[in-house]
């Protein structure tokens, strides 16, 4: 069976610094009551909610949805690192699109702890085992963070096989303040120049700066999908669906390749893109808005390949023309992305549905894309997992 699948509503909480933030059920029930209310969507008609997180325990989805009600429905709890949010998404549309049911909830949130992302579980095979060990082969660094190694590492990857130079990292961050300055959801709103990316602590000499990572962060978003029989018998909008969307996972080219930014995901990125194109029919020249993963801004610039924005090697190009940003090719990130508006993992892919519902229906604010009917969503998961989700304008 194949059924059209639509956001009806969403929501999203202001994400925070570790501290600052409410109990995570208080943050997921305030989102997902922001997003039932945007639809028009009593909780009593949620046949299904998959629920996202990372750092909590098992369960911590019933422990959220409870607060809205105990209506006996499944709650499918989801941890995909950084892609959990839209993993949930991902796996609410299959649900639907499959006819199981009609009316689905996807919740993400996350609490969590001030500093840099490390293994919670030391006691057993780490996930990143191999991934660490190729990593280790390939750049060294074993005394960064996890995910500063990986993702500087891809960043130099790129700066060695094309001459990228550091300040199209930089130019990257500073494009991500300034469509920030117009989010009020965002964490980090002042306008930073090139000059003061660039000016920060050095994190990898020559690699990477200290504005070139993204903040962690508390908070919760969320989506409602239906179908369209449903939006029609309860007299629901219609006017943003999903058109296509891929999850992919790794191959042996991951490993097979010996290159930082295969490792980090580039070809399953890539491989997503392809699918979600071909399965709506559309390219990437036809995009008008793009939220991907800037976890670094490494990541955002080899994923503008990755994404086909731009050709192999001409993302310094890219950057530079200001085709990344307003009055350029495409509108990458309006909200700041995750370089400023914050990463709370259970909650990032999600929040980027809530941004490109808002960019497709022209609710956007001073951030709106002018004319924007198609929105490209990329979350991707370190570890092997991405997924990306194509959304149009109806």
């Amino acid at each position: 069976m194949d059924r059209r699948v639509f956001v009806a509503g969403v929501g999203m909480i202001p994400f925070v610094k570790p501290g600052a933030n409410k109990p995570y059920p208080e943050m997921a029930v305030e989102a997902a009551r922001l997003a039932l209310a945007d639809g028009g969507i009593g909780y009593e008609s949620i046949q299904q909610a998959y629920v996202g997180f990372v750092y909590g325990d098992s369960t911590s989805g019933q422990r959220a949805v409870y607060e809205l009600g105990m209506t006996g429905i499944p709650v499918i709890n989801v941890n995909n690192n950084c892609s959990t949010g839209s993993t949930a998404l991902f796996l609410a549309r299959q649900a639907i699109e499959g006819g199981a049911v009609d009316c689905v909830l996807a919740l993400g949130f996350e609490q969590m702890n001030p500093g840099a992302l490390g293994t919670i579980f030391n006691d057993r095979p780490s996930p990143f085992e191999h991934f660490d060990a190729q990593a280790a082969e390939l750049v060294g660094m074993e005394e960064l963070p996890l995910a500063l190694r990986y993702f500087g590492g891809a960043g130099l990857s790129h700066m060695q096989k094309y001459g990228t130079p550091l300040e199209s990292f930089a130019a990257v961050r500073a494009k991500a303040s300034r469509h920030a300055a117009r989010n009020p959801l965002a964490l980090l709103q002042r306008e930073l120049s090139t000059e003061d990316v660039m000016a920060a602590p050095m994190l990898w000499p020559g690699v990477m700066t200290r504005l070139m990572a993204c903040p962690p962060t508390c908070g919760a978003a969320a989506a409602i999908l239906v179908s369209e029989g449903f939006a029609k018998r309860h007299g629901l909008r219609t006017d943003v669906a999903i058109v296509g969307q891929s999850m992919t996972t790794d191959t042996p080219d991951t490993f097979n390749d010996r290159d930082m930014m295969s490792l980090v995901g580039y070809g399953l990125s890539q491989t997503a893109a392809q699918r979600v194109y071909k399965e709506a029919g559309v390219g990437p020249q036809d995009l008008d808005v793009v939220e991907l993963h800037d976890c670094f801004a490494q990541n955002e610039l080899i994923s503008y390949e990755a994404l086909g924005l731009c050709g192999e090697g001409e993302a310094a190009a890219f950057i530079a023309d200001g085709d990344n940003t307003y009055g350029g090719r495409v509108v990458t990130n309006p909200s700041g992305g995750l370089l400023s508006k914050g990463h709370p993992l259970g909650a990032t892919g999600l929040a980027q549905c809530y941004e490109l519902t808002h960019q497709l229906r022209g609710t956007a604010e001073a951030r709106q894309v002018e004319g924007a009917r198609l929105g490209l969503q990329h979350n991707l998961g370190l570890g092997g997992a991405c997924v990306v989700t194509l959304y149009q304008a109806v």
